[in-house]
This record gives C-alpha cells, sequence and structure tokens, in this order.
C-alpha cells in the first residue's frame, strides 16, 4: 500500500466504519486503542492517540541518561526508601 493509495469504505445503520486491515497494520492500530477523529476543511482526519509508553518508546528522544547515572539514582531511591521504613 502507497501512502497515497485509497480505501472506500461502507458506513454501517449506525455510522460505524471498518479501518481496512493495510491501513490498521500500517499505522499500528490495534484492537481496543483509542483514536482521535477531527474535521479538518473537508475531509475527516482519524489518528491514533498515543501514550506515554508508546512515547517513550517511539518518540523524540529529548535527554540521555548514562546506565551510571540511572544505577546512582536507582541506588539513591533505594536508600530513600529504606529511611523512611
Amino acid at each position: 500500500m502507497s501512502d497515497t493509495a485509497g480505501f472506500e469504505v461502507k458506513v454501517s445503520k449506525k455510522r460505524l466504519l471498518t479501518l481496512p486491515k493495510a491501513i490498521a497494520d500500517k499505522m499500528g492500530i490495534k484492537e481496543g486503542m483509542r483514536l482521535r477523529m477531527y474535521i479538518e476543511g473537508e475531509r475527516i482526519v482519524i489518528e491514533p492517540v498515543r501514550d506515554a509508553f508508546w512515547y517513550a518508546l517511539h518518540g523524540p528522544k529529548v535527554g540521555y541518561i548514562s546506565f551510571r547515572e540511572l544505577e546512582e539514582e536507582s541506588e539513591r531511591e533505594q536508600e530513600r526508601l529504606q529511611d523512611s521504613a
């Protein structure tokens, strides 16, 4: 499927649409995901709602932490938890 290929879908009695498998697969849309719909001029736009976990894996990276820094922070947090117990 190219990015410009179009699909026709039929609207059911209850105004439900079925996403073609090729589109769902290309966009990573799975059962139970939330989608956002809005109108842009004369077009209906449908896009996945991405959660924090998705952004952590696939989103832009805004910082870097080394393994050593991560380990030091983990040790500080463990000490803090032990002190509060």
